[in-house]
């Protein structure tokens, strides 16, 4: 049967068991759970999920949501990643991490003028053992498709981490800086601009640029 992708926003007061009575009329109603958030509010919380639902029984599960002791309010809503989209993050010292963003916001907007959705996230950050977790912590996030490390010295536990989520299927994107990050990334680019233009033309379906073909080339 076919199956259509849809966004679901829910709030509910805040109370024990909620979740749980929440995901219950879903799985009743063979919802696969794609991606939730819960925003914690006193008295009321939002809890957003992303769903796929067999065809035509949309409607049954809003009802069946709204039945709930509890819940205030279901709506169906546009899903993040229609709004926001594929997601480039950037991290590192804050000045490359600016110029980076100047490359990759104005590319993104060459793009998403012509359908795509791409957002650009950045972090500004400093230390071997930070950089290394929020690496790591990239791919806990929705929607990332690269990540872009701009620095003048990374290595290290930081080049362990970009190992371990390029083996994870996240791309990874150096600047040509000192340390071992450089020899860890899929890409490495001396102009900060360039990278985040490239990293955007990595994820867009509007772009001819395919990053696994570059073969660990520098620029």
């Amino acid at each position: 049967m076919t199956m259509g992708e849809h966004a679901i926003l829910i709030t509910a007061t805040e109370q024990p068991g909620m979740l749980s009575r929440l995901t219950k009329v879903l799985a009743d109603h063979d919802v696969n759970i794609t991606h939730v958030d819960i925003h914690i509010g006193a008295p009321s919380s939002v809890i957003y999920f992303e769903v796929t639902v067999t065809a035509g029984r949309l409607a049954a599960v809003l009802a069946g949501l709204e039945r709930i002791q509890g819940v205030e309010a279901v709506q169906e809503t546009p899903s993040a990643r229609r709004i926001y989209g594929k997601r480039v993050i950037v991290m590192g010292g804050g000045a490359q991490v600016g110029q980076v963003a100047i490359g990759a916001i104005a590319e993104a907007d060459r793009h998403n003028i012509r359908g795509e959705r791409i957002s650009v996230d950045t972090i500004p950050l400093v230390g071997e053992q930070e950089l290394a977790t929020a690496v790591r912590a990239v791919v806990r996030l929705p929607r990332v498709k690269i990540l872009v490390l701009a620095g003048a010295l990374m290595g290290g536990g930081i080049a362990a981490a970009v190992t371990e989520v390029r083996a994870l299927g996240l791309r990874v994107i150096s600047l040509n800086m000192a340390g071992s990050v450089p020899d860890a990334a899929d890409l490495v680019v001396s102009d900060p601009v360039q990278a985040g233009v490239m990293a955007v033309m990595a994820v867009a379906d509007t772009a001819q640029f395919d990053l696994l073909r570059q073969g660990k080339k520098r620029y």
